[in-house]
């Protein structure tokens, strides 16, 4: 299965301008939107996300809304040494061109797929001048939590190493990108299955050098986790049991 086998997704999608920018929404999924939305004051219910072993993010994402229709809020915010100095501001060059329009349309093909990936609700971009905020909504999973933690809570055995192996493969056979790929990003639903989050800068591609790569990020947020909490159930064995999966799923294409 490769990229070109990805259908478009439905044709539910809606773009409307504001007073400083715009917003792209799923009218199937969220039928009235406003930039209200996109702040925890505009939710009656709003809750930020925790987690244990770092896997809170940065502190920019949160849950809205009631049960059992939640929704994921996440404010785009720059990471590593740039985020040191720029916060949250990115160079604008087109509505097409933003982050949360980009992961919002990458989403909701992927999930039209029935890919397991989180169904996109809204995006939007706040403009100032040369240069733009933006926001995600994001429908939640229930039930879902981090590899990082569901390693720590449990201690998996060699069927569901080679599980976590076969469904990046089935990510990786049909073209899907990841950025950053890692123990936090993968997560596990009460049924053991992989559900991956956070697409930003995700794209679809050619089969390439990036496959391996993910896969070498992946290895080492675990190592990076396993440093933090030694006691975590992950060995390297657990990794070898990973890659058997992957390239099983491969051989049996």
């Amino acid at each position: 299965m490769h990229a070109s086998v990805l259908g478009k997704g439905p044709l539910t999608e809606i773009v409307e301008k504001t007073a400083t920018g715009a917003i792209l929404y799923d009218k199937s999924v969220i039928n009235q939107i406003s930039d209200e939305r996109f702040t925890p004051s505009g939710w009656l219910h709003a809750e930020l996300l925790t987690g244990s072993l770092r896997s809170g993010g940065r502190g920019n994402t949160m849950f809205v809304g009631n049960v059992p229709r939640q929704f994921v809020l996440r404010h785009y915010e720059r990471g590593g040494l740039v985020g040191k100095l720029v916060k949250d501001t990115y160079i604008f060059s087109g509505a097409d061109k933003t982050r949360s329009f980009m992961e919002w349309r990458l989403l909701d093909k992927l999930a039209s797929n029935n890919m397991r990936v989180p169904r996109p609700a809204a995006a939007r971009y706040v403009q100032r001048g040369t240069f733009y905020t933006a926001d995600l909504i994001t429908v939640r999973v229930p039930g879902i939590v981090p590899l990082s933690q569901y390693i720590a809570d449990n201690n998996p055995d060699e069927a569901f190493w080679q599980s976590v192996g076969a469904a990046i493969h089935e990510f990786h056979a049909a073209g899907v990108y990841h950025a950053d790929m890692n123990a936090y990003n993968i997560q596990i639903d009460t049924d053991d299955l992989v559900w991956m989050l956070d697409f930003d800068k995700g794209a679809l591609k050619a089969p390439g050098p990036w496959q391996q790569e993910t896969l070498s990020r992946l290895h080492r947020s675990l190592q990076k986790i396993l440093g933090l909490d030694p006691r975590l159930h992950f060995r390297s064995a657990n990794w070898e049991q990973l890659l058997e999966g992957y390239f099983n799923a491969s051989r049996s294409e």
